[in-house]
């Protein structure tokens, strides 16, 4: 499922225009970005939390030569921590 058609079904579960859902979901995603840029986590109990993550610099190994040797930088990844609740859902499939 994309953005497009996660928008239509809840537009469609919610009996709420496209537009609205469209503009609230990406207000959700902006906010979330903010606060991972901020260096804060965003938890949706039951569901997850959103963390950002430093990584340290590192030395690699270059995929098209496995002998070459590259530096990869330090940088700031997301992850994502499922919850309690997200995750007995899916146990019970």
């Amino acid at each position: 499922m994309n953005k497009r058609e996660l928008i239509a079904k809840l537009a469609g579960d919610m009996n709420v225009s496209y537009k609205d859902i469209e503009v609230f979901l990406n207000g959700l995603t902006d906010s979330i970005i903010q606060e991972l840029q901020n260096g804060k986590e965003v938890t949706l109990t039951g569901f997850g939390t959103f963390i950002a993550k430093y990584r340290h610099a590192r030395k690699g190994v270059n995929p098209l030569n496995p002998k070459e040797k590259i530096d990869m930088p330090a940088v700031t990844v997301p992850k994502f921590k499922a919850g309690k609740a997200l995750k007995d859902a899916l146990k019970k499939k």
